[in-house]
């Protein structure tokens, strides 16, 4: 197959556990671009978190951000909006969550919590990308790319199950780590998104190659013709997806070794 376009998601896939790309991966992507394939992020971060990473690699490229809710072209125009309409917003802010979850919107560009919890900055200290502390019931009659909730692992199983069943009919549903559940519009992921970017580009969907690790890129992989699973994924998507290969993970160059193999790139 003559792949055209390699997409990657960020954490726990292009990102090491310290939040960079490491300079091999990074050479490997440089040489891919100027071999002239195309490579780009989607992600679950917001846009101007993404963008950092985009240009720390000096690509010129389309951006998927908050799992599809929004998406950037080459020039930095938005061309994908997909927002959580007022009422549900008010409705996902009003759930008893409990007392031990961090609620997290965002609202275009800004994100915005309650209060600051462990590891939080830490998170996006390399981009420099920050929040904004605030009353999140301030936000409950407005739209939203994104609105999610942060907890122990089992906090967060237990939270899904709860609210999937409330808003399963209404709202994308995902798992972006074990600690963190997403909504974003109905029928917003990173796959419907990618389909409108491969149809700008002109590029069919078994022309692309496609690493991620968690369960807000089931879609996505189920999507593209060559899809990958990080070695450090998450044992769901593994399972939803027995099929696909497993490769390195994201602290041992994963990505960077098998695009060097797939392309046979020489350092």
């Amino acid at each position: 197959m003559n792949y055209k376009l390699i997409v990657c998601d960020m954490d726990g896939t292009l990102l090491t556990s310290n939040h960079k790309i490491s300079d091999h991966t990074a050479n490997i992507i440089k040489k891919i671009e100027d071999s002239g394939l195309k490579f780009m992020i989607a992600t679950g971060r917001p846009y101007l978190d993404a963008r950092y990473y985009r240009d720390s690699l000096k690509l010129k490229s389309y951006l998927i951000t908050s799992n599809g809710a929004r998406a950037h072209d080459e020039d930095n125009n938005l061309i994908v909006v997909e927002n959580i309409p007022k009422e549900l917003v008010k409705r996902l802010l009003d759930y008893n969550v409990g007392k031990d979850i961090h609620r997290n919107i965002y609202l275009n560009d800004n994100w915005i919590i309650e209060y600051e919890i462990d590891g939080l900055a830490e998170f996006h200290k390399e981009s420099g990308y920050g929040f904004n502390i605030d009353d999140l019931n301030k936000y409950e009659n407005e739209e939203a790319a994104k609105v999610f909730f942060l907890g122990k692992d089992k906090e967060i199983e237990n939270l899904e199950k709860s609210m999937e069943r409330d808003f399963k009919n209404d709202l994308s549903i995902t798992i972006s780590s074990p600690f963190c559940l997403e909504f974003m519009k109905k029928g917003v992921n990173k796959a419907e998104t990618l389909k409108k970017v491969l149809k700008l580009l002109d590029i069919k969907a078994e022309e692309v190659i496609a690493f991620g690790d968690s369960m807000n890129d089931y879609e996505m992989l189920s999507l593209v013709g060559k899809p990958f699973i990080m070695g450090n994924g998450n044992k769901r998507l593994m399972e939803a997806l027995p099929n696909v290969e497993v490769v390195g993970n994201n602290n041992e160059d994963g990505i960077g070794e098998k695009l060097q193999e797939i392309f046979n790139i020489e350092i």
